[in-house]
């Protein structure tokens, strides 16, 4: 590592769960935000400033006056451009060394196969229970880690699916076939500072993946009330029957 390196990132570099060769991890790891939003926006921030070295940013939509009130990877200065022009702007203001790779538009199965294919983690940052569910598959099929945010009202919830612990369950063995009513925050709401919590948590475990430090991070779902500041940890087990990670053989 140069020696500019060794000083940005030293407070990581203190810690002797990442250290030099941690860091180094870090600056060689490739990975894909899909949805740069108000869950995205932390997770871009936080992963830039940690030195992740390649970030894929995909999202098909443009900054509006409406994303500002949650949405911190933008500025008023962004409204009228795309939200990945917008969020590599920021980026670049708080780690130049930041390779981000650009995808202004919306992915389909074929697309999101590929991608899977070509970064180390996925963070879905996504707020519609289809593509999310277009996601898990690509990252399964794929074998790419996948962490997974939601937030909306003053709830907030995140997943990782990780294929290197074995009977790790996905995002389908959460909800099995059941498909729980669309809601999203264009028509439900979201208090602002919500997403900034999800997000980071996002950030963290993307991180620790990288790291290879995650523990007991697969097979439970963790969820926030704003309201009463309290955490709740579920846990859920992969299912025999699940289409897309279930095992072949059955139980």
């Amino acid at each position: 590592m140069k020696d500019d390196e060794l000083l940005r990132y030293s407070r990581h570099i203190l810690l002797p769960d990442i250290d030099i060769a941690g860091q180094e991890r870090l600056l060689a790891s490739h990975v894909a935000i899909i949805g740069l939003g108000g869950l995205g926006s932390p997770v871009a921030l936080y992963l830039s400033a940690s030195g992740i070295g390649t970030l894929t940013l995909v999202d098909d939509d443009d900054v509006d006056l409406g994303n500002l009130q949650r949405q911190i990877v933008h500025s008023e200065a962004a409204v009228g451009t795309s939200k990945v022009e917008s969020a590599k702007t920021s980026l670049s203001q708080i780690n130049q060394t930041t390779d981000c790779h650009l995808i202004h538009r919306r992915l389909d199965s074929k697309d999101l196969a590929t991608l899977a294919g070509n970064v180390d983690i996925i963070v879905d940052c996504t707020d519609n229970f289809e593509t999310r569910f277009a996601i898990n598959r690509a990252c399964v099929e794929a074998q790419t880690p996948l962490v997974s945010g939601a937030a909306i009202r003053f709830e907030g919830q995140q997943m990782v699916w990780d294929p290197s612990v074995s009977g790790s369950p996905c995002y389908a063995c959460l909800y099995g076939d059941q498909r729980p009513t669309e809601q999203n925050c264009a028509t439900t709401g979201v208090v602002a500072p919500l997403v900034g919590i999800i997000g980071s948590l996002l950030a963290l475990e993307t991180l620790k993946l990288v790291l290879g430090i995650a523990r007991e991070h697969t097979g439970r779902l963790t969820t926030f009330d704003a309201m009463t500041n309290r955490w709740h940890s579920f846990i859920f087990k992969q299912r025999s029957d699940c289409p897309i990670c279930g095992p072949a053989d059955g139980p």
